[in-house]
């Protein structure tokens, strides 16, 4: 297939130095999205074999089957094997990709559902060595006996393991109990279960020694997700313990009943499955990869664990990336991911290759991208070696001084209201809502007796915080009888207009007894972040008494709280960093080049390769409808469940609003909807065409997803010719007059993208969508970065769009301009559907609204009685309080000014934020 480029455009491209290197990652762009055989090289066979493997048998003598898959690879020689272990809460399933793809690198891979999960037999005993990391020898024990399999002796296979989270915490165990194992590469795990379940950010102070605050909201998660019985018969009684090992959930159930207090051998429980205790038995070479985004085991587990290793002599690689239990990281660190992973065992398992660089590697979100002197800032940065590790350099950190009083902060009864900070699966998601939203962020935040506040002065340069900052408190009791304290620690950035952002919205929790009148002075470990605070901004650090994420006193009480030692916070910093690999910013560009290739280019393709009525997949009952969504899931290799059983449709002239905070499943479903991922499971109709990479009827679809992509040498106007051009359809049919309207750059259509800014950026993108006037619109994030004025004009555009009969699907976490611009709503929350329906609707039938106006009396008897009006009555305050049915206020209004009233003012009482915070409460 070629691409018919302007001849003008072709000419620019020569002279472009970047011209070949850009063709030939736009070629592996294409080819990375799509995986279109007819794009790429054939991939090796891989032979499948399903297996049913014993696993160690309960206490009681019950027997055990595992549920395994073999992923042989084509020919006779010997391979070595990698073992993967799923995380909690999933199956073998969740690693078919990454299996497929070391098999076809030349591994044996061998995936199994752990016990308890899956089709596996047993109970759930949390990666206990006497079950999980027998289990996992047993896998060991079978790849011994394959001729596929080389072996290094009698007995003894050549094996690496990986996984993710429960997983990964597994590949660590078996490494330390079983020395067959030659290479790991856990990711997203924990060192210490009970340290990360029990939180305790403080030291050197009296009472810190115990156990820290209980995690009560991922423990929840934790439990419930293994709480089901499969296979259980209809009306059965309901087990309360599910599928976990009787000791676990009678552990769990009396802790979570109580005060947050461990119940008796909990602990003791937790850390023989974690890999603190044993880690100077590890000799197998460790790399270890853990999320930034991760409020259930933070970055100080990775480095817990690397050091624990390191201290023994084995070699250790650290590598955070931007995502983890809150998030999934990007598609570009997922694939330098993978391939870091490949190269370890390359080395470690083929003897391949040099011996893989300790440097230590991390991700910076937010940095921008800049070709003006021909080089790319990147977002992964790498350091020699990991700082206070062989190869890296010594630990340091600079001082940044804070100032306020000693302050007396409250704790209310029952825990309530507290800060909501972060939740199982959101965690920095909710950081994106308190940014669109100044007053949201602030009721996240809790209230503000509950917070003592130290500030810097504005900072004199940038101060780039990659690891835990730490600061020096003093702790006492400002109410009688108080012997202890919970407390949670965060540090914010404040800018200049006084935004306040928590990185990550990550916390440290404290807690502390024995307290005296007096007081105690403890050191506290911050989140381990990594973030950037420009300057001009401020350094705030918030001490407050609740979170919601954690169990709480339920008594009243008050805490004394103030700075103790330098008054100065330590904020670590890594020397030397330098950008390494691809850039994600780059990646992302040339992605969205390719996705227009994909949707255009390749559909067109097939558009003109097919024989007429033969090899479409329609539906002729939902040819009329715009999207149909049933059953739709996407899991990642690392565990992940990204979306998980959607379902909803979209007609003709709707605008529907994709609600919910980053890390809700998005962007995710809106490019398994344009074909440029596939889901795991479900199917989605656009037309009741079934939709696969390069379906044809996504040349009726236009969209920008993930942030806009254009070639920043050219201008706005050759980018939009450039992206028509390879549709390989006529000029004609991309009525540019209508896109150029909605772009409204006038003479800055002219200028290079590269000196675009990010609102004008957005409106290009935008008018990229829309050309050729597609019948389905699917903008993610359309208002990001415009201002005010802009943001109006471009809700006028799509409602003017759809009420041509086309459809327009917007996501967005702007919770008032979903409600402005949309007729409807779907609300999503962790990868699940909350709520779908009419933006009025969702609302609820029981709306109300404040109408100060001039005769409430007189407004009371117009209003009663009318048409979609419950209840008109005068509030304690003289206002006018009116229950509405599905009406808009609007309608109330016009009566009263059509009577002569004076309507001054009107407030709603329930407005779509309230909805959305009691749906992601409740779900």
């Amino acid at each position: 297939m070629r691409i018919a480029f302007p001849e003008r455009l072709r000419a620019r491209l020569r002279r472009s130095r970047r011209f070949s290197a850009l063709v030939a990652v736009l070629a592996l762009a294409v080819v990375g999205l799509g995986g279109y055989s007819a794009l790429g090289r054939a991939q090796p066979a891989v032979r499948q074999e399903v297996l049913s493997v014993t696993g160690v048998p309960e206490a009681d003598g019950t027997p055990v089957k595992l549920d395994a898959t073999l992923y042989l690879p084509a020919g006779s020689t010997p391979r070595p094997a990698v073992v993967l272990a799923h995380g909690f809460g999933g199956s073998k399933d969740d690693e078919a990709a990454d299996a497929l793809y070391l098999a076809r690198h030349g591994y044996v891979a061998l995936t199994y559902s752990a016990r308890g999960f899956g089709r596996s037999g047993g109970l759930i005993h949390l990666d206990s060595p006497q079950y999980e990391v027998r289990d996992a020898e047993r896998m060991v024990d079978l790849l011994a006996t394959l001729p596929q399999v080389v072996k290094d002796g009698p007995g003894d296979p050549r094996v690496g393991f990986t996984g993710p989270s429960y997983g990964g915490a597994l590949s660590l165990l078996v490494a330390a109990y079983d020395h067959r194992v030659d290479a790991i590469a856990p990711q997203i795990t924990w060192n210490s279960l009970g340290a990360s379940l029990f939180g305790q950010s403080a030291s050197g102070g009296r009472g810190t020694a115990g156990p820290g605050v209980f995690k009560k909201a991922w423990a929840g998660d934790f439990f419930g997700s293994g709480s089901s019985t499969p296979g259980a018969a209809p009306g059965a009684p309901a087990d309360p313990c599910g599928r976990f090992a009787p000791d676990i959930c009678a552990a769990y159930r009396t802790t979570a009943a109580g005060d947050g207090t461990p119940a008796p051998g909990l602990l003791d429980l937790l850390a023989a499955s974690s890999p603190a205790g044993v880690l100077n038995r590890v000799d197998a070479p460790t790399l270890l990869v853990q999320g930034e985004d991760d409020s259930l085991f933070g970055l100080d587990q990775a480095d817990a664990n690397a050091r624990g290793i390191a201290a023994h002599g084995t070699p250790v690689k650290v590598a955070w990336y931007s995502g983890g239990h809150d998030a999934p990281g990007t598609s570009a660190e997922t694939a330098q991911l993978r391939s870091l992973t490949l190269a370890w065992f390359d080395h470690y398992l083929k003897h391949q290759g040099p011996t893989p660089s300790t440097a230590f590697s991390f991700t910076k979100t937010g940095t921008d991208l800049s070709l003006e002197s021909g080089t790319v800032s990147d977002s992964t940065l790498t350091a020699p070696g990991y700082p206070g590790l062989p190869g890296g350099a010594a630990p340091r950190s600079t001082p940044v001084r804070l100032n306020g009083p000693e302050q007396t902060v409250l704790a209310p009864a029952g825990g309530y209201p507290a800060a909501t900070t972060s939740l199982p699966g959101l965690g920095g998601t909710l950081a994106q809502l308190g940014s669109g939203s100044p007053a949201l962020g602030a009721a996240l935040a809790g209230p503000p007796d509950q917070q003592a506040v130290f500030t810097s002065a504005p900072l004199a340069g940038t101060v780039h915080e990659v690891g835990a900052a730490s600061v020096e408190l003093h702790v006492g009791p400002a109410t009688p009888g108080t012997g202890d304290a919970t407390l949670f620690a965060k540090l914010y950035d404040l800018s200049p207009g006084g935004q306040a952002v928590l990185p990550e919205q990550l916390v440290a929790p404290i807690r502390l007894t024995g307290l005296t009148p007096s007081g105690t002075d403890v050191r506290v470990a911050l989140p381990g972040v990594v973030h950037d605070f420009p300057a001009g901004h401020r350094l705030e650090l918030v001490v407050s008494t609740t979170d919601q994420a954690y169990q709480l006193p339920q008594d009243p009480r008050g805490y004394r709280v103030a700075l103790a030692g330098s008054s100065t916070v330590g904020v670590p910093l890594v020397a030397a960093a330098s950008a390494d690999g691809g850039s994600t910013d780059l990646l992302w560009t040339i992605a969205g080049i390719a996705a227009a290739l994909v949707l255009g280019a390749v559909g067109a393709w097939v558009l003109r390769r097919r024989r007429p009525g033969g090899g479409i997949d329609l539906d002729p009952e939902l040819a009329d409808v715009p999207v149909a969504i049933t059953g739709l899931g996407k899991a990642y290799g690392d565990g992940f469940r990204a979306v998980s059983d959607l379902g909803f449709t979209v007609g003709p002239g709707q605008v529907l609003g994709l609600l919910g905070p980053n890390g809700a499943g998005k962007t995710t479903t809106l490019r398994m909807l344009t074909g440029l991922i596939f889901p795991t499971s479900g199917e989605i109709r656009v037309f009741g065409h079934r939709i696969v990479p390069g379906a044809p009827v996504l040349s009726r679809v236009g969209a920008f997803i993930e942030g806009p992509g254009f070639l920043p040498h050219l201008s706005g106007r050759e980018n939009l010719a450039l992206a028509w051009a390879a549709t390989g359809r006529p000029e004609a049919d991309a009525d540019f007059a209508a896109a150029l309207e909605i772009a409204g750059l006038g003479k800055d259509l002219e200028r290079k993208v590269r000196a675009y800014s990010q609102g004008m950026r957005q409106r290009l993108a935008v008018a990229q969508a829309m050309l050729g006037l597609p019948d389905l619109l699917i903008l993610d994030e359309p208002t990001n970065g415009l201002d005010p004025p802009q943001i109006r004009e471009m809700r006028e555009s799509l409602r003017r769009y759809a009420a041509t009969g086309r459809t327009v699907v917007v996501s967005s976490h702007l919770l008032a301009e979903v409600e402005q611009t949309c007729t409807h709503c779907v609300v999503m929350a962790r990868g699940r559907l909350l709520a779908a329906g009419p933006v009025d609707e969702l609302i609820g039938a029981a709306s109300s609204v404040h109408i100060d106006v001039d005769q409430p009396a007189r407004a009371v008897e117009l209003l009663t009685g009318l048409p979609g009006v419950l209840a008109a009555r005068t509030g304690s305050d003289g206002a006018l309080v009116v229950d509405l049915d599905r009406i808009r206020p609007a309608v109330a209004v016009k009566v009263l000014v059509e009577a002569g009233l004076a309507v001054d003012r009107i407030a709603p009482r329930r407005r779509l934020e309230d909805v959305f915070l009691d749906l992601v409460h409740e779900g």
